[in-house]
């Protein structure tokens, strides 16, 4: 199993490189350093279930956990983009203050990485209802699928975002 002296080794050898490599990702130092971070907390975390023998190639280990973490930091910007784009077009009256703001986007990230979670059919359909406003009858028909299953993936749907709200 991989001790934290195995780490503290994998750290140090490729620690540079990973934020390298992710600097080319992200065109920030500073963001690419709080990745590479984190994905050491991830090696860390995960430490009692790897065998360092085992671990042939250390960087494309560091670098399936660091593409995860890419792709969960561009969802967040991207959630967060549309979600300033939308307040942007609010009437003046109607902005909302900047803690609302903080609060309604890190609700918005987490119900779009719960909902990332579901299968795409019951996402699909999920979104469908909520985003476009389509009937159930016009999600089945969309989809190739009954109103009873719409149904239940729309159950499956609101369960997830429950979820990831509690």
């Amino acid at each position: 199993m991989i001790q934290n002296s195995n780490v503290e080794y994998l750290y140090n050898e490729h620690n540079i490189w990973l934020k390298s490599w992710l600097r080319t990702k992200l065109n920030c130092s500073y963001q690419a350093a709080d990745l590479a971070q984190d994905t050491f907390v991830r090696v860390l975390m995960r430490r009692d279930e790897l065998n360092m023998t085992q671990l042939r190639k250390p960087q494309a280990y560091l670098r399936v956990i660091a593409k995860g973490l890419l792709v969960d930091h561009f969802r967040r910007k991207d959630v967060e983009r549309t979600f300033l784009e939308a307040l942007s077009h609010l009437p003046q009256p109607e902005v909302i203050s900047p803690e609302a703001q903080k609060i309604l986007l890190e609700t918005l990230q987490q119900i779009d990485y719960a909902l990332d979670r579901l299968p795409a059919p019951v996402r699909q359909a999920f979104l469908l209802s909520q985003l476009e406003g389509a009937s159930y009858q016009e999600i089945a028909d969309l989809i190739n699928i009954s109103t009873r299953t719409v149904k239940r993936y729309m159950q499956k749907g609101f369960s997830q975002c429950l979820l990831a709200l509690a």
